[in-house]
């Protein structure tokens, strides 16, 4: 089956749902000052990736960034890097937002918006050095499985996005998702598996508040990286 399989039977099926939810003043503050100069607006065109960071270093793709801490750290801790979160809930915005400017950061940049219709019509092809998947929402009801973001067809559109030698990183607390995912990502005919089964702790990675709260509820927490394979000359 060819990466290029249709979507259209998932793209009316959001991945996410808008919960109402209180911000923070300084969230709602934060928002106010600085979502211009670091958010872009939804647009159905595609994007200049060198525009957009004022330079050439590779760009990471972080869908669902929740409240921003871990993309904040890792921004922080990688200058020489872009990385483009997309989120749909305004309080995380607001909190990424603060942290951007609190730590000085000049190479994250936020989209407010559902991320399959961003990858669909604002990201190039081959432009994506990496996505970052961190404790998305699992849906655990069966009915409701069809709104995992992790599933074909949808992880061909990832896989598309991807530049060759480009990695899919993803981690779960939710274990029947995890080995879903991997054998979804595992017939994602343009990936191939970094590791020979579930991927070890990666060191780099920040915890998250969502990992925590799995530890707590005595989650096993599940890492998956795949790599987009490189043409053959």
């Amino acid at each position: 089956m060819q990466d290029t399989e249709d979507t259209s039977h998932l793209r009316e099926v959001h991945t996410y749902v808008l919960r109402a939810g209180r911000m923070t003043e300084a969230q709602k503050r934060d928002y106010v000052i600085h979502s211009a100069r670091w958010c872009l607006p939804f647009a159905e065109q595609i994007l200049n990736l060198v525009d957009i960071f004022e330079n050439t270093s590779p760009v990471t793709v972080e869908i669902g960034f929740g409240m921003g801490r871990a993309t904040a750290i890792i921004a922080d801790e990688n200058p020489d890097k872009n990385y483009l979160g997309i989120e749909v809930h305004r309080a995380g915005v607001g909190r990424l937002l603060g942290e951007i400017e609190r730590r000085g950061l000049t190479n994250v940049r936020i989209i407010e918006h559902d991320a399959i219709e961003v990858l669909e019509h604002m990201i190039p092809d081959n432009s994506v050095q990496a996505f970052h998947i961190f404790f998305p929402d699992p849906w655990p009801k069966k009915r409701h499985h069809k709104r995992r973001l992790v599933q074909r067809p949808r992880t061909n559109l990832l896989a598309r996005k991807l530049a060759p030698g480009g990695y899919l990183y993803m981690v779960s607390d939710w274990e029947p998702y995890a080995e879903e995912a991997f054998f979804e990502l595992t017939a994602t005919p343009q990936l191939e598996n970094k590791y020979e089964g579930f991927a070890p702790r990666q060191s780099w990675r920040p915890e998250t508040r969502f990992e925590v709260k799995g530890k707590e509820a005595h989650h096993s927490i599940h890492e998956l990286m795949f790599i987009k394979k490189t043409p053959e000359a």
